[in-house]
């Protein structure tokens, strides 16, 4: 079995960027730069066949889909009144839209199951345990007006997770798909 998902890498001046906003929530635990992405996709826990068939259905993407730039801005949390993650989001933007949905039709026809949740674009900043609600608040209103310069996106990837307890997931790239838009 192999933890799969798709994403976006995001480009060292943006990240450096994020990195530097990583900063007064306690009970935050930051992401390092090489975790900062934002998924298209999470396929979870698959076994090798299915694995394969998922990289032979993303293979095909890139050639639907043209380059295109992409703005990160805005933050938020999730989990409401007991947050659990802090993040960045995604302006508005047509061709990351359709690029997800793109690799949701590439894991319905590798057989698995649709996405329950609405694709919502965000790189996750952290992982909360215990934040006090009033510090994650004033996180949102500090960053709300965030906007990062415009970067390239050129291609996407297929990753492996290893979740760890007492350290950040280690992500491995397996595969690459470069963006072409040739239909």
């Amino acid at each position: 079995m192999i933890r799969l998902f798709a994403a976006l890498d995001i480009s060292d001046d943006v990240a450096a960027r994020l990195t530097a906003l990583m900063k007064g929530v306690p009970g935050a635990k930051w992401r390092p730069r090489e975790n900062l992405h934002l998924t298209l996709r999470f396929f979870g826990e698959v076994a090798e066949p299915v694995a394969d068939e998922i990289d032979s259905e993303l293979s095909q993407v890139g050639d639907a889909t043209a380059p295109f730039d992409l703005t990160l801005k805005g933050a938020g949390s999730f989990g409401g009144a007991d947050p659990h993650a802090l993040w960045v989001g995604a302006a508005e933007n047509a061709a990351l839209t359709k690029l997800a949905a793109a690799c949701e039709r590439a894991a319905r026809r590798a057989g698995l199951k649709a996405e329950s949740q609405k694709f919502k674009p965000h790189v996750t900043l952290a992982y909360l345990r215990g934040a006090p609600l009033d510090r994650v608040l004033g996180f949102e209103r500090r960053l709300g007006l965030f906007e990062a310069p415009a970067f390239r996106v050129e291609r996407f990837g297929l990753y492996s997770s290893i979740t760890r307890k007492s350290a950040p997931s280690l992500y491995r790239l397996e595969a690459e798909y470069p963006l072409f838009g040739r239909f």
